[in-house]
């Protein structure tokens, strides 16, 4: 079996049957199967009634493989489907209808099994299209007017009620509220979500801060909220995951290649083997009969049904389990080959860090009391629009339960240095070391001593100065994230040896983060291209390697890596397209889950193909000496085919490294 591609009209006739009918089918099948060979032993005399029943057996379970098996042909192809036809006419015409009516039942299991995991698979992601409401209230006025979503124009605004799905993407313009996110993102608990201050100068949807952004098919919680629409509903985040999903799996794996192509010729020839078998009899001391009950016993045991359902079905099944997870995997090259990685490249800000400064040290100096220090600190920072200024402040207040009081006035920036301001009329400067000595203040041994010990370590210092005495250090870092360490901690867990920090910051910054956090190692002062060598000479020394970064700033690194994965590409056009693989949340700790999922995707493959290859190894030399019967060849080659579906539907409930 391949992956059937079903024309329109076969979906058509499937869905006039309904949607598990050819499951129904083949347990009918199995029915009449049982019933037949129970009806053959009670009732010796009347073998006709045991015939009926096999040939009832015979039309429920060859019903959907005929269908297959006529339009390949109609097209010029012979595969499997044609075998197994084959194979039960033969069966029914030398008198084993009980073993033909076994291989149709087992054959058609086979198939409704992977027809099932294959649409249970592309269900699970495609359920994205049931996300998005039909219908939005659009603002206009007074008025709330119940629109489609198709007929959404960039600019509205429309109203989502407590509890109900966001019909569009777009910027939150009034009201907070808690927004399930699950369905795009995978993150399991609510995120806090609050209106943007003014659509003034509003940056392009991928900048915007993600705490006032609103996705399609997300639910609000129990607060009503405005959103400013930024996109239409052909290009939502959800309408792009539908697209690339089915055109996952046009992306075939190199194992799914390989199995094409050995099915290409494999197929003719075990065509002409039977053929040559039937006239066996003319070689050796055997009727007619004889020889044509082995040449379709061959027939049976070597048709690769096992093969080549093997791998798709445990590709699609990997994939759809991701994509429960909220990490979209684009196609079984990318499954397969994340699975044999064991270098990972990251970029530092905003995939190893928060991408944002915080405050990391106050040190008040000369016996100042704190808390007066921070105040002055605030008041000064709180005037400035620099964006350390502004991180400084809002921790301080958030740090300290400081609050803004409009003492300091005259702010005054001195490029490249700092800022200086009049506090209380007493001149404050806050800035570098350049600072105080072009104002002729001294600043000690000791002083200098501890800012370098801080920079060394990655951060960006600050003297304050007050009344040309320096009162005071502060620090600021674009900190870890909280779960980088122990994420990198299980990486390295599962066999991940080498793990790099390519990073355009200073050398200090990178090798402080990498220590903090447990990385191999840290480059540092890279600008985009210095990051494309870097990924070239990786490649080069380890093989294979994978890239994680936020699909924009590292493009042309990602798209050389083996495998690029995108963090929080939720929202993000640039990653979506370019990355291989993309965590829809902002959550580096779902790599692990993501790399383990490969590589248990890669080992069921594995072990799929051996158990397909190894029966057929086994019972075509078998069949071929007449050593077994019909029977027992069907047994064993259905029963193989049954195994790897259910193999490879273990991957959906894939749970380690979570």
């Amino acid at each position: 079996m391949e992956e059937h591609k079903h024309t329109k009209a076969e979906h058509n006739h499937n869905h006039f049957l309904g949607k598990n009918t050819e499951l129904y089918f083949s347990i009918a099948s199995g029915l009449f199967l049982g019933l037949g060979f129970a009806l053959s032993y009670l009732l010796t005399k009347t073998e006709w009634v045991a015939l009926t029943c096999y040939i009832f057996a015979y039309f429920f379970g060859g019903y959907f493989i005929t269908i297959e098996a006529y339009k390949k042909i109609s097209k010029g192809g012979f595969d499997i489907d044609f075998l197994m036809i084959a194979a039960a006419i033969g069966a029914a015409y030398i008198g084993s209808w009980a073993e033909g009516a076994l291989l149709l039942f087992l054959f058609s299991l086979g198939h409704a099994l992977e027809h099932y995991a294959m649409n249970k698979a592309k269900k699970s992601i495609e359920a994205l299209s049931d996300l998005s409401p039909k219908i939005a209230l659009v603002k206009k006025g007074n008025q709330l007017i119940e629109t489609p979503i198709e007929s959404l124009q960039i600019g509205d605004t429309i109203v989502i009620k407590p509890n109900t799905k966001i019909a569009a993407d777009g910027v939150i313009i009034t009201g907070n509220s808690s927004i399930n996110q699950a369905p795009i993102t995978g993150e399991s608990m609510p995120v806090d979500k609050t209106a943007i201050a003014s659509l003034d100068k509003l940056p392009d949807f991928k900048h915007i801060d993600k705490k006032h952004i609103a996705f399609t098919g997300t639910i609000n919680g129990d607060s009503t909220i405005e959103v400013h629409v930024l996109k239409l509903s052909q290009d939502s985040t959800v309408a792009r995951l539908i697209k690339m999903v089915s055109e996952v799996e046009t992306q075939k794996s190199p194992t799914q290649r390989l199995t094409k192509k050995f099915e290409k010729w494999y197929v003719p020839i075990v065509l002409i083997v039977v053929i040559l078998l039937c006239f066996a009899y003319l070689i050796i001391d055997e009727n007619f009969n004889e020889s044509l009950y082995r040449a379709i016993t061959v027939l049976v045991a070597a048709s690769p049904c096992a093969l080549a359902i093997s791998t798709p079905s445990a590709v699609l099944s990997g994939i759809a389990r991701a994509a429960q997870k909220g990490v979209l995997i684009k196609g079984g090259k990318t499954l397969e080959d994340l699975g044999s990685i064991t270098t990972i490249a990251f970029d530092k800000t905003g995939t190893l860090t928060e991408g944002k400064p915080k405050l990391t040290n106050v040190i008040a100096l000369n016996n100042f009391e704190e808390n007066e220090f921070l105040q002055i600190v605030l008041e000064v920072e709180s005037l400035s629009n620099h964006p350390l200024a502004k991180a400084i402040a809002k921790d301080i207040k958030k740090l300290h339960n400081l609050s803004f009081k409009g003492i300091a006035k005259n702010i005054e920036a001195i490029q490249g240095k700092g800022i200086t301001a009049a506090y209380n009329n007493a001149k404050v400067l806050i800035g570098n070391l350049k600072l105080m000595q072009d104002e002729g203040i001294t600043v000690k041994d000791t002083v200098t001593s501890r800012m370098d010990s801080l920079l060394q370590n990655g951060h960006t210092v600050m003297l304050v100065a007050l009344k040309n005495e320096v009162i005071g250090i502060i620090s600021v870092m674009d900190t870890p994230r909280q779960t980088a360490k122990s994420t990198l901690k299980r990486l390295k867990a599962i066999g991940i040896k080498r793990m790099i920090m390519l990073t355009g910051d200073h050398q200090n910054v990178g090798d402080a983060i990498a220590k903090q956090i447990g990385l191999t190692e840290a480059k540092g002062n890279l600008l985009p291209e210095d990051k494309v060598t870097a990924i070239k000479n990786l490649l080069a020394t380890d093989g294979k390697i994978a890239m994680v970064g936020d699909g924009v700033n590292d493009a042309p690194a990602m798209a050389l890596s083996t495998v690029s994965v995108a963090m929080g590409a939720a929202g993000s056009d640039v990653a979506l397209e370019t990355a291989d693989v993309a965590l829809m949340s902002d959550k580096i700790e779902n790599l692990p889950f993501v790399i383990g999922l490969s590589r248990a995707s890669k080992r069921i493959i594995k072990e799929n193909i051996f158990i397909s290859l190894g029966v057929v190894a086994i019972l075509v030399p078998v069949t071929i000496l007449g050593l077994t019967n019909i029977g027992v060849a069907v047994l064993f080659h259905e029963g193989s085919t049954v195994a790897v579906v259910l193999n490879a539907l273990r991957l959906l409930v894939y749970k380690k490294h979570l």
